[in-house]
């Protein structure tokens, strides 16, 4: 089955470092549910901070979601296939996933954070060359998914004699997240859609003029529903105080504490100018139809904190008849 992109812009944000595996398969079914048309889940090996509290193994979850849903597309927000895991087996994993998810499944990749990336005590490169790794990894990828024998000798990975038997009739797409100029040219050229986190219509034209023109583009914003704005600020100061981190110190600090420590410079006003808290739903609507008007087709929402079914309940009713 190929892949369609799906007609609701909205989708939900699968939060693999908040939420035990069993309940974001339970978060997928409630997406599908109440009228989400996407949601894309997180892969990491670490949390970005102890509260958060947990980082499941991701294919092993989307084989539980693709159980529990029918209609939900699904995806990786993002994989990096460089360093932790080998690309020859990134690329058994998706196949096998987009095979338990015909035609709903979205790969996405990016270049990955040290925070998930160094644990198996590799160098960690610097950006130049992990985008030259992941443009060779979703060479390797996109050959293994052809279902014939491959075999692969390039500057970064090694490939012999391997073929991948389940395959799906299809292979799914892969998208790339970018918030750079040249990972923006790199996704234009190597990717079928763009993964971005800012509404930054710039990024977007450079995507484009790279070859991404007219392909897909997602992208993610954090919320905080709560009773009352003050809750949820300080939910979301308590479980999202990255949001408050800028500039390329997210991709090189190496252990939550690490990011613990730099969260200390953040104040409650800081991560509340990135996640927009409370009830209000023009608020919420505002910073969607933000990343929009930008230029992206497709934006997923990421309620930050416990609060799951209260967030579900507000959407329902508030945000996704006025986005349908």
């Amino acid at each position: 089955m190929a892949f369609k992109n799906p007609a609701s812009p909205l989708g939900y944000k699968l939060s693999a470092e908040e939420h035990a595996p069993l309940a974001l398969v339970e978060h997928a079914r409630r997406a599908e549910e109440v009228g989400f048309s996407f949601a894309m889940i997180s892969d990491h090996y670490h949390p970005w901070i102890d509260k958060q509290g947990q980082a499941a193994f991701v294919w092993s979850v989307l084989g539980g979601i693709a159980h529990a849903t029918s209609r939900l597309v699904v995806g990786t927000a993002v994989t990096c296939p460089t360093l932790r895991v080998d690309p020859a087996i990134v690329a058994q994993a998706a196949a096998t996933t987009a095979a338990m998810l015909p035609g709903r499944f979205v790969f996405g990749v990016g270049t990955g954070e040290r925070l998930n990336e160094h644990i198996l005590g590799q160098h960690w490169p610097p950006s130049n060359v992990r985008r030259a790794m992941l443009e060779e990894a979703v060479e390797v990828i996109r050959e293994l998914w052809g279902g014939e024998q491959v075999d692969f000798d390039g500057e970064y990975y090694t490939v012999e004699n391997a073929r991948l038997y389940t395959v799906p009739d299809e292979a799914p797409p892969i998208f790339m997240a970018a918030s750079g100029t040249k990972a923006a040219e790199l996704a234009g050229e190597i990717g079928d859609g763009l993964i971005g986190l800012a509404p930054d219509s710039e990024l977007l034209e450079t995507f484009a003029k790279a070859g991404g023109e007219g392909k897909p583009r997602w992208a993610e914003v954090s919320v905080c529903w709560a009773k009352d704005e003050a809750s949820a600020r300080r939910t979301a100061f308590e479980w999202w105080p990255i949001s408050g981190l800028e500039g390329e110190m997210v991709a090189e600090l190496a252990t939550p504490a690490h990011f613990e420590q730099a969260a200390k410079l953040v104040t409650e006003d800081k991560v509340a100018e990135s996640v927009v808290c409370g009830p209000d739903p023009q608020r919420h609507l505002q910073e969607i139809r933000k990343y929009l008007d930008a230029g992206y087709d497709h934006v997923w929402v990421h309620q930050v904190g416990p609060d799951q079914e209260g967030f579900f309940a507000f959407y329902e009713k508030e945000i996704l008849p006025k986005l349908a």
